[in-house]
């Protein structure tokens, strides 16, 4: 049979100090280490990705069963991901570089009504685009 070890403090004061710093760790190690999602200067950045505002095509506001389709059956392989676990709402981002063969960015939002105002804001396209 196994039993628990239980860890009694030498002193109180230092039990104090080693809780609240490894609270403040703690911490401080989610603040660093969040994934950020911004729209500025006519840059979209999710994470570690940064794409001009120019090249991002509609944006589709996903959750519940839609967000599920789009990472699940109706995903594409060479799509972007930029999720959170404990988000359940995310934005489908249409992309249309060139350049590039990732065909979207779906990234998970706690606002993602605010992300699609934003990308229209920062000059995004609204439609694909025609010609060539």
């Amino acid at each position: 049979m196994v039993l628990g070890v239980a860890v009694l403090p030498v002193n109180d004061t230092l039990a104090l100090v080693v809780a609240v710093l490894g609270v403040a760790g703690g911490v401080l190690v989610a603040v660093l280490t969040t994934t950020r999602v911004e729209v500025g200067h006519g840059t979209l950045r999710a994470g570690a990705a940064r794409i001009p505002a120019r090249l991002v095509g509609p944006a589709t506001v996903l959750d519940g069963e839609a967000l599920r389709t789009a990472l699940g059956p109706a995903l594409d392989a060479r799509a972007y991901l930029c999720l959170r676990g404990w988000v359940h709402r995310a934005v489908r981002i249409e992309l249309h570089d060139p350049q590039d063969p990732t065909p979207y960015w779906v990234v998970s939002t706690r606002r993602p009504d605010r992300l699609v105002a934003a990308l229209s804001a920062a000059g995004a396209r609204t439609s694909a685009p025609t010609g060539a």
